[in-house]
């Protein structure tokens, strides 16, 4: 009986052996795929602004500089998607005193944002130079890069993960001499993508961009299989 006691118990503890089992007959592990890319499509938003004493004077010089932006890009407007620039912001702001006597001075600032987004990369630094040519204030960093596919681009890199997790388990089944069975739980984790390297170009009189740069998503699971 003393024996028979002992084998039972050497029994059930050889799963705490054996790195990834859960109890005899299951095994947990996690599978990861990850898709590289590049992104071919970006949203870009551009300012054109004037300061003036009069707000009449400021708002004028806007709209010249957006009938020459306008004029700029006429051979793609065509391409733009979500075009739009209709938003027209006009305030004050008061200039520094020069003593605690000075009467305040102020100044009207007249903006006028224009917002889009390409799906062709090739129109990117035509229109960068058309906006830097105007003087338009805009920031250009890796957020605004996407690619066109990113949701089947997930996808794969999803299935990729679930593949993992598939070959991993089989590669232990093999080694115990059994075969991999069905998925008990599987719980997928969320898409992640670094932010690339890459020229960006800022502000006024910025360099063109070379390089977007290439991206990567990763998709993970953690997954309990039966093991038959």
């Amino acid at each position: 009986m003393v024996r028979k006691s002992r084998k039972t118990h050497a029994l059930w503890a050889l799963p705490l052996l054996v790195p990834g089992l859960a109890m005899a007959g299951e095994v947990t592990l996690t599978g990861e795929g990850s898709v590289h890319y590049e992104p071919d499509s970006a949203r870009l938003t551009f300012t054109a602004s004037a300061e003036h004493e009069l707000p009449s004077k400021a708002t004028e010089q806007v709209a010249s500089m957006m009938a020459q932006w306008r004029e700029g890009i006429s051979e793609y407007i065509s391409q733009l998607k979500d075009y739009a620039d209709a938003s027209v912001n006009l305030y004050k702001r008061a200039l520094p005193m020069k003593t605690r006597e000075d009467e305040p001075e102020k100044r009207a600032i007249a903006s006028q944002t224009v917002s889009f987004t390409i799906t062709d990369l090739a129109l990117l630094n035509p229109i960068l130079q058309q906006a830097q040519a105007l003087g338009l204030n805009y920031n250009l960093g890796p957020h605004q890069f996407f690619h066109s596919q990113e949701t089947r681009m997930e996808r794969e890199a999803l299935a990729l993960a679930l593949a993992d997790a598939k070959s991993r388990c089989e590669f232990v089944a093999q080694q115990m001499n059994q075969s991999c069975g069905d998925v008990v739980t599987l719980n997928v984790n969320g898409g992640h993508r670094p932010m690339p390297m890459m020229m960006s170009a800022e502000a006024r009189g910025a360099d063109t961009v070379s390089s977007v740069g290439e991206r990567e998503i990763n998709a993970s699971v953690n997954a309990t299989f039966e093991l038959d």
